[in-house]
Order: C-alpha cells, then structure tokens, then sequence
C-alpha cells in the first residue's frame, strides 16, 4: 500500500476517522461494536453502496475482539447459555451478508433497521438494568432469537448485540455483565458470518485503503474504551444521545430513497 496514498485518504477523511474513533471508545466501553453508528456515518457521508456493510462488519469485529478478550479473562461469558444463541445465528448471518439485495431496498431497510434501533435504544429502560432476578428461556426460544438477529444482522451489516442486549435485559436472561459479555461474543460471530457471507457475494468489493485506516482508528478507540469506564457520558446519556443521532439519519435515509416512489 502505498504511503502516499494512504496520508493523502487520512487528510481527506479525517472527520470519519474521528467519529469512528469516538463511536468506538464510546460503543466499546459499554460491551458494544457500534455497527448501527458506523452504518449511519458511511451511508451519511455518501461512501459507496457496496462497501458500507462489509467495512461496517471489520470495524465491528475489530472493537468488540478486545471486548470478548477481557469478558473471556474475567469468567463472565455464560458458555451453556449463550451457545443456543449462536447456533442458528452465524448461519443465517452468512446467508444475509450473502444475498446480494438492490441498493435502494437495501437503504430503505437500513433506515428502518436504525430507526427501529434508535426508538428502541430510546425506549429501552432495561438497556442498563441493575436487576439481579433471571429468567430461564428455553434452548428453542434462544436459537430463535438468535436466528432472527443473525439473519437481520447479515443482511444489513451490523453485529446484532443493538437488537440482543435490550432483548435480554427485557426478559431477565442474566446479570447486565453476562448480557454485556454476551452481546459481545454473538456480535463477534455474527460480525464475521457476515463478512464471510458477503466476501461470496459476487459484487463484493471494498477500498482497502480507506477501510485500513479506519479499521486502525476504531482498534485504537476500542482498546481505550474497553479498559477504562466512560467517564464523560454516562451509559443512560449515551443510549440516549446514540439514539437521537441515529434516529435523525434513519430518517434521512427512508426520505431519500423512498421519496422518488412516491414524489
């Protein structure tokens, strides 16, 4: 890769290479990628069709690595319980980062996918739920879920852990530390399904160069926030202002491409 080159795309994406490196301290910090943010920036900043999943997905699976490392060291990723998770996911998310959708239709259900991610980050009261009580799903109900997300995952280019964590905070499915530990692990699995998935695809493409540096910006952002806690916002006020910003995009998004349908 050429030097030249690769200081000449820093100059000229320098505020991208910001906001992923802030979405990443801020995401990584609480157990998270930041798939959704880093969906919503690239389609913002107009970055090609057929690169905005498979970059979102390496940038997913580059900040929550560290995540799954740390959980791993500390004993808090419930093995027995998160395996019927995975099961039905990784499979579906291939199958969705394989299909090869059309770009409008796939803008329109990006929208709609952070739309509803931003209402429910919004919504959620339990996204940083302190309760102690469980609730014990059965193994079916798991792969479902599980299932739905990694298929929904795959195909927009997300981790899945924005739609998982509310999911199991809402049912009680275990302490806020396991479900972090979760969400991250099934994020890693699905992020690299995905990625898999979508490398088959015949239209795949993507600008190493660019994807490079951003990939070092959010491993850097990663690696701060997955070590020390998120002393300037807290994680209610983050949840909150995440989901004003992508709420705002989706929208942005939806009236774009379904405008000309209608207009």
């Amino acid at each position: 890769m050429d030097f030249q080159i690769v200081f000449e795309s820093i100059l000229v994406n320098w505020p991208l290479l910001l906001l992923f490196f802030t979405v990443a301290i801020l995401y990584s910090s609480v157990g998270f990628g930041g798939g959704s943010s880093y969906l919503a920036i690239l389609a913002f900043a107009g970055i090609a069709f057929t690169q905005v999943r498979i970059t979102a997905l390496l940038c997913n699976i580059v900040v929550v690595s560290g995540n799954v490392l740390l959980f791993y060291q500390q004993k808090n990723i419930p093995w027995k319980k998160l395996v019927p998770l995975v099961i039905w996911s990784v499979p579906l998310a291939y199958l969705g980062g394989k299909i090869a959708i059309d770009q409008s239709f796939y803008f329109i259900l990006l929208g709609v996918t952070l739309l509803f991610t931003g209402f429910s980050m919004w919504a959620s009261k339990h996204f940083v739920s302190g309760r102690k009580e469980r609730t014990r799903l059965s193994a079916a109900k798991n792969a479902t879920y599980g299932g739905f997300i990694g298929f929904l995952s795959g195909t927009v280019g997300i981790g899945g852990g924005i739609f998982l964590a509310p999911l199991l905070h809402l049912t009680n499915w275990d302490t806020p530390k396991k479900i972090a530990a979760t969400a991250s692990f099934f994020i890693l699995v699905n992020s690299i399904a995905g990625v898999f998935g979508q490398y088959s695809n015949p239209d795949f493409h993507i600008n190493w160069t660019l994807t490079s540096i951003l990939l070092v910006s959010v491993f850097i952002g990663g690696q701060i926030g997955s070590r020390v806690s998120n002393t300037l916002l807290t994680p209610i006020l983050l949840k909150k202002t995440t989901a004003i910003l992508i709420g705002f995009v989706s929208i942005r998004i939806i009236y774009k491409h379904l405008s000309p349908l209608f207009f």
